[in-house]
């Protein structure tokens, strides 16, 4: 099931950043809600403040999914090697064992 969701994280993680990045800016005060509430203004901050934190940590998150999935892939293309090399150690023992089977077959009959 995980693999099914590997190509839509790799396809969206670097995309997370940029997102975050844009949406900052739609959550800054203006000048006019500065002189209405002094409540709300301090709510405000504290809403960048924390967009801001979640910016960086999805940042942060989307620099580490990357790496994961570049590090799974990798561990891919290194399965894929092992496979290969087992593939052709299967095929070497099969023509051995079958030159040793004709080699006995022909010392039985002689």
């Amino acid at each position: 099931m995980a693999i099914q969701f590997l190509p839509i994280l790799k396809a969206v993680a670097p995309y997370i950043a940029q997102v975050a990045t844009a949406a900052i800016p739609a959550f800054t005060s203006k000048p006019e809600a500065a002189k209405v509430d002094p409540l709300l203004t301090r709510q405000i901050e504290e809403l960048q403040a924390a967009t801001i934190q979640n910016a960086e940590s999805l940042h942060l998150l989307a620099e580490k999914m990357q790496l994961a999935i570049q590090a799974l892939e990798e561990a891919g293309q290194e399965a894929k090697k092992q496979v290969a090399a087992y593939k052709t150690m299967l095929f070497a023992s099969l023509g051995l064992a079958m030159v040793t089977a004709i080699a006995c077959v022909y010392l039985l009959l002689r």
